[in-house]
């Protein structure tokens, strides 16, 4: 990008503008072309402001050394090829002004203004309005250019290059970021980096501007007539550091000519942020760097007078977090406040957004209020992500449509329950297919030959607990191991909450893990897919899968585009191509990523569409793709249909489920399951902007504009795969 960068601290200072340089460096070293037009002194404070009458005269700055005050002042240009900063006896306005119009011509179109580093945070509405900072940021944005008033919160006046720097660090990514997703409705952002070692973990967050205001009177102190002007460099640091003033600030006697000097009294701020709780002022003291996009510049009289969306956004998933108040941004220009609790509406038929845990969710209101209360996720719903009641799901709709592409795309299951390991012959009295299919296995010679099974706790997740055999005694074996790990050092079984005996699956101790399969009773069985396909430049790796499914009201469901594959840390071998003496390595059959340690997993996620898949069939991937959209539309009404007591699609919630899918080796899609509230976080950073934040935009666009009464917006990474009128508004 071609960035201008324009700041209200003036030319690189330790006592004034420490910031600058840094930042610079960092955005140059980061691919960036960077052109700077700044103050020639500092002009904090002075807002949007423009001289009437100036003349402006420019001089040419060569920086030095970061924060080492040895940079060179030119009244002419170098002309000898370095680097050249242009510096204004102007406003940061007119920096943003001259800087976008005037001088960089021969550089190519500016993509991007930044406005700062500022010496301090601009927090709440009493700095904000004043600043110089976002007083430049507002010019460009004036003139139809992106821009971002950036703000460093300082502790401390002793400047340290390694905070510095790390905050630096983190500015440009998050400035590349915004400028990659930058919703067509916002013109400027408003970003606090608190100044601390570690900033680079701390977390991000969307937030609103605290709308503060003076307590104390006067921001005015009077002053004797032959009181001294004190340096405003010295003057704005002890501001902003301490919400004091230099010099002389007794009140003096009444006199006929007095001088009035600039003195506020920053207690006010303080205590309205501290007892504010939130907002964006409150979050920088958290140590928490905001983001604020209420700055957008609205002029149409229907959005400053249109009614607010309260929006409680409290996702159990801090790596998701601020990728949905980014997504919500887009619902601007209606305002749209933040709340924490249901409780915080004024009116309890406010409209109101619930994106947070299911535990959390409240449906009572949202029931009682379904015309203005959206949540993100429907009370019921086991008919998918529970696995056995997803099989019966499947049945069900067998019975009646024996045509369904689920005839030919999901393993139909056994169900079992289980207390003990010994009564395993009991349990599965009914479960003719496996029963046959194990008597069978005994009687063939070759592993190889034989028809697998795989086993899966009916209520874990995760893939704890997933076993694979091919006969009753394997079976057996792996149940008995449960039992015996499961007993305690007395030998007796343990006790859930209520007194019911648990014996099998408290712990379980296998090669994927010390992973906890507890209170495991409910069990199905499915035949195991294999071979599957395997890609060569993947080492022939195992790969499932991983869909993102939106459920919108009652009800259409939507594909996302983007899909992951998700591998298995080590190369794939048929299980019967072992021999008996060798366990099973579940590392070979089991693609997903919890079990994997941090060396497998960064090349074990890769985004579906980037699959190298030379030497396979041709077009594989698109036809993948529609076979996953038909299934996926049909179990959904499946559900809806057949399973309404264990699936209830209501008008004012909308879910996003992960549905995995497995290909076998003939490019035949199978279903393997749903799950509600998926691990986003396996996804990784790499791709957590290109596919999870482009996910809860398109959520935003699809689910929760429309909700609230404007137009839903065109979607192109969201495939409609089945939309069922089920009469319930």
């Amino acid at each position: 990008m071609h960035i201008l960068v324009v700041n209200d601290d003036g030319p690189p200072s330790n006592q004034s503008s420490p910031y600058v340089h840094s930042l610079i460096s960092t955005l140059q070293d980061a691919g960036h072309l960077v052109s700077v037009v700044l103050p020639h002194v500092q002009r904090s404070w002075i807002g949007k402001a423009h001289i009437v009458g100036q003349t402006l005269t420019p001089t040419y700055f060569r920086p030095g050394t970061v924060l080492q005050d040895d940079g060179i002042t030119s009244a002419r240009p170098f002309h000898d090829g370095g680097e050249e900063w242009v510096l204004i006896d102007g406003t940061p306005a007119s920096c943003a002004q001259i800087g976008l119009h005037h001088l960089f011509k021969d550089r190519g179109a500016i993509d991007l203004v930044i406005s700062g580093p500022n010496y301090g945070r601009n927090t709440t509405a009493v700095f904000a309005l004043s600043s110089g900072t976002i007083g430049g940021a507002m010019e460009a944005a004036m003139n139809g250019v992106k821009s971002i008033a950036l703000s460093y919160a300082f502790d401390s006046r002793e400047h340290d290059i390694d905070i510095i720097s790390q905050a630096s660090r983190l500015s440009t990514r998050l400035i590349e970021k915004l400028a990659k997703q930058w919703p067509d409705d916002v013109h400027l952002y408003s970003i606090n980096v608190p100044l601390r070692n570690g900033v680079e973990k701390n977390k991000i967050v969307y937030t609103e501007m605290l709308q503060n205001r003076w307590h104390s009177g006067s921001s005015f102190t009077e002053l004797p007539e032959d009181a001294d002007d004190e340096d405003p460099n010295q003057e704005e640091q002890i501001i902003r550091e301490t919400g004091e003033v230099n010099g002389n600030g007794a009140p003096s006697t009444r006199k006929a000519h007095r001088k009035f000097k600039w003195s506020p009294n920053f207690a006010d701020v303080r205590k309205s942020v501290s007892d504010a709780g939130r907002g964006d002022g409150w979050e920088v003291l958290q140590g928490n760097i905001t983001d604020d996009p209420s700055l957008d510049m609205i002029d149409d009289h229907e959005a400053r007078t249109a009614v607010p969306i309260y929006a409680l956004v409290d996702y159990p998933d801090a790596y998701v977090q601020p990728l949905i108040l980014a997504s919500i941004e887009q619902m601007r220009p209606t305002p749209v406040k933040l709340i924490s609790s249901i409780s915080d509406l004024p009116n309890p038929s406010d409209p109101v957004l619930q994106v947070t845990s299911y535990e959390a969710l409240d449906f009572e209101h949202a029931m009682q209020h379904a015309q203005s209360s959206l949540v993100c996720a429907y009370v019921i719903r086991k008919a998918l992500i529970r696995k056995h009641y997803l099989s019966n799901t499947v049945a069900t709709w067998l019975v009646k449509h024996p045509e369904s592409v689920l005839a030919t795309h999901f393993k139909p299951s056994v169900h079992f329950e289980l207390d003990y390991a010994e009564f395993l012959d009991d349990a599965l009295v009914e479960a003719w297919d496996l029963k046959e299919s194990m008597a069978e296995n005994d009687q063939k010679e070759s592993a190889e030959e034989k028809q697998w099974w795989i086993l899966k706790p009916g209520m874990s997740d995760g893939g704890n607990g997933i076993r694979l055999f091919s006969s009753l005694a394997e079976l057996q074996a792996v149940f008995d191991e449960w039992e015996e790990d499961d007993s305690g050092e007395d030998g007796q079984d343990s006790e859930d909450d209520d007194g019911t005996t648990i014996p099998l699956g408290k712990q379980d101790h296998s090669s994927d893990g010390n992973t906890m399969t507890s209170q495991l009773r409910h069990f199905i069985v499915q035949p195991y897919i294999n071979p599957p396909v395997l890609l060569e430049q993947y080492d022939n790796r195992k790969f499932h899968i991983r869909t993102y499914v939106l459920a919108v009201g009652a009800l259409k469901v939507y594909v996302c585009k983007e899909m992951l594959a998700l591998f298995a840390a080590k190369a794939y071998q048929p299980p019967g191509s072992r021999t008996d003496a060798d366990p099973i390595d579940l590392a070979q059959h089991l693609t997903n990523t919890c079990f994997q340690d941090e060396a497998t997993k960064q090349s074990s996620v890769s985004r579906y569409w980037d699959l190298d898949s030379d030497g396979t069939r041709p077009g594989w991937k698109d036809d993948v793709f529609q076979q996953i959209c038909v299934i996926t539309g049909e179990v959904f009404e499946a559900a809806a249909r057949e399973q309404m007591v264990h699936f209830q699609a209501i008008p004012n919630a909308f879910e996003i489920f992960g549905v995995d899918f497995l290909v076998d080796s003939d490019y035949n899609v199978w279903l393997l399951e749903l799950n509600a509230y998926p691990d986003f976080k396996q996804t990784g950073e790499d791709f957590r902007d290109t596919v999870i934040g482009s996910l809860f935009q398109e959520v935003t666009k699809i689910a929760i504009t429309p909700f609230f009464g404007k137009p839903a917006a065109e979607s192109a990474g969201m495939q409609l795969v089945r939309s069922i009128n089920l009469g319930r508004g």
